[in-house]
């Protein structure tokens, strides 16, 4: 066995290694709360409350287009960068939109937190508010999620959506639960408010 062969190996395991450590650190996360309310047709309907959001927003008309950016931002707030230098736990997902307005990246708030005592950031472009309480679609699917992915995906639930006789009242966003270095274990979410009723 050549040299380059044996440090492919070791370096294929260390990473492989790695990704299981961040998958298990991934499971033991706080993660938005929601209620399971029926799964059909490859899709979950779950009913969220509201919950407290982090969110920064520029121009884009992509999904993923400013995502580096709009973390860093994001994750500067939470580890600090706010008005009483507090760390915030992180959690999961990450909320990504799009709409006429530009793109969006949300963190979800720590569900401890009640919104008037929450530090205020010390980056302007970021914004804490309520998400919308309501009934989701929810398309689930693994793997590494890129524009032409989530878009598909998108197709996907609006196809089921519509089959099923459902009418959306949001527009459609990706939610993503891994760290981009992250091999193993991928979640990645399509997700739409809808009109139902149990």
């Amino acid at each position: 066995m050549t040299t380059i062969r044996i440090i492919s190996i070791v370096i294929i395991m260390l990473a492989l290694a790695y990704s299981a450590i961040t998958y298990a650190a991934n499971k033991k996360v706080e993660r938005q709360k929601y209620r399971l309310v029926k799964t059909m047709y490859g899709i979950e309907i779950r009913f969220y409350p509201k919950a407290i959001m982090a969110t920064v927003t520029s121009k884009g008309d992509t999904y993923r287009g400013n995502s580096n950016s709009h973390f860093r931002t994001l994750a500067g707030y939470i580890f600090g960068g706010n008005k009483t230098s507090e760390k915030i736990s992180m959690t999961a997902p990450v909320h990504m939109e799009r709409d006429s307005a530009g793109n969006t990246m949300s963190f979800v708030m720590p569900s401890q937190y009640d919104i008037n005592k929450l530090p205020q950031p010390n980056d302007n472009d970021i914004s804490l508010h309520y998400s919308q309480e309501g009934y989701y679609a929810v398309l689930k699917f693994g793997g590494f999620a890129n524009e032409h992915k989530i878009h598909t995906k998108i197709d996907e639930l609006k196809s089921t959506i519509e089959k099923l006789g459902l009418k959306n009242l949001s527009g459609y966003s990706y939610l993503g639960y891994n760290a981009p270095w992250d091999i193993i274990g991928r979640e990645n979410e399509i997700i739409v408010q809808i009109a139902y009723s149990e």
